[in-house]
């Protein structure tokens, strides 16, 4: 029997796990399997330009490389069990795809909120068809908006809403400031009052307690009791590994797929997680495992995994450097580097947080991470540095 590797996902995770497969010599047959019916296509534009109406499904659509092009997609499918001791992967038709190797990119659904009330009118942005759905919402004569999560989603869909002239967009979150979580006060600060000074209002340092109405949302009952008027409610808190299908085999699914830095899960030579479901230590920081939901990690997982599983693994851990931007507004958030490892000191390396900004976080006074708030000149001053981040030695080998 031809060898097969299986990949589960098939979204770009998925579809850089293929091509970098071929590249590292895998010459067997690959299935990948997808739940939504849309090949691969690229979803950062989904609350930004898709919401806008700037953007088309063909614009977006991932163009795979000619070494993939006799994979088998199965696509409107969905992994739904796996036997890793046996080497096999049940669908939810009932197919049963045997395997030489399993490539897990199975990625995230959105977090939902648990409160009482109707559901109608609740919405989340994670794939096409979700944010065609928001868009005809927001487009309604009047639509009054609240956007539950002040994260660099939640944010972004504010932005687009204001930016299309809804009625009213408020931004609800518990922590005092939007992406507090993530980038820290001074930077948060900065982005609260320039999407206040574009019309985006906040009500921050509280939760929400439940949806009013009958049988759609008309409001947003919050945790000190007040209400507010809403037509189009947008649920971005977060997100949950699809992970269940791979229940009863052993694996570390506390949050994702636990990998070791050659991002085999559980020590199984035959199976690599890929993408933001894979929870893989960093040599460059601490070796912390973490989930990692940037644009670059699909390609830096799947270079990395792919090599793993053909049996060619890389001579040294995995450490790549995260990279993601968020374009909300007029300006952009660019980032290199973790950040998150290093809010207890942070510090302006150029410009003002009243204007265009770039600051510096740092982890036991090394540099760990950059963020530009502001225009083109200040992202490519972020960029300049990623050169030095690069150079700086693995903490953790």
């Amino acid at each position: 029997m031809n060898p097969r590797i299986v990949v589960a996902g098939a979204s770009m995770a998925g579809l850089r796990a293929a091509e970098q497969l071929r590249a590292a010599g895998w010459t067997g047959a690959i299935t990948l399997v997808g739940d939504e019916p849309h090949m691969p296509y690229n979803r950062p534009p989904l609350s930004k330009e898709v919401l806008a109406g700037k953007a088309s499904f063909e614009s977006l659509a991932f163009r795979p490389r000619a070494g993939v092009a006799d994979v088998e997609w199965r696509l409107g499918r969905k992994a739904v069990a796996a036997s890793l001791d046996e080497r096999t992967v049940r669908l939810d038709d009932g197919t049963e795809l045997p395997y030489d190797g399993l490539v897990v990119a199975t990625g995230m659904r959105p977090r939902r909120l648990d409160c009482p009330g109707p559901s109608a009118g609740r919405h989340t942005v994670r794939t096409l068809d979700d944010a065609r759905g928001l868009r005809a919402a927001l487009t309604r004569p009047g639509a009054r908006v609240v956007v539950v999560g002040a994260g660099f989603i939640g944010c972004e869909v504010a932005a687009t809403a204001a930016g299309l002239g809804v009625a009213e967009v408020t931004v609800v979150d518990p922590l005092p400031l939007p992406m507090a979580g993530p980038l820290g006060e001074l930077l948060g600060r900065a982005l609260l009052k320039r999407h206040q000074e574009r019309g985006v209002r906040f009500a921050l340092g509280t939760g929400v307690a439940g949806f009013v109405g009958g049988d759609r949302v008309t409001g947003v009952e919050l945790g000190d009791g007040s209400v507010l008027a809403a037509d189009v409610v947008v649920e971005s808190v977060g997100s949950v590994a699809n992970t269940e299908w791979l229940d009863g085999n052993g694996l570390d699914l506390t949050d994702g797929v636990l990998t070791d830095a050659w991002l085999r899960a559980g020590g199984r030579p035959d199976v690599v997680a890929v993408g933001d479901v894979a929870r893989f230590p960093n040599a460059r920081y601490d070796g912390v495992p973490r989930r990692v939901e940037h644009w670059c990690i699909p390609t830096d997982t799947a270079k990395h995994a792919a090599r793993t599983l053909v049996g060619d693994p890389a001579p040294v851990p995995f450490a790549p450097l995260p990279t993601f931007w968020s374009d909300q507004h007029d300006f952009r958030l660019q980032s290199f580097g973790a950040p998150v490892l290093g809010k207890e000191d942070v510090r302006v390396l150029d410009g003002d947080p009243e204007g265009d900004v770039l600051v510096g976080y740092h982890h036991d006074g090394r540099l760990v991470g950059v963020v530009a708030l502001g225009g083109p000149a200040m992202a490519a001053s972020a960029a300049r540095y990623r050169a030095e981040l690069l150079k700086q030695p693995a903490l953790s080998v």
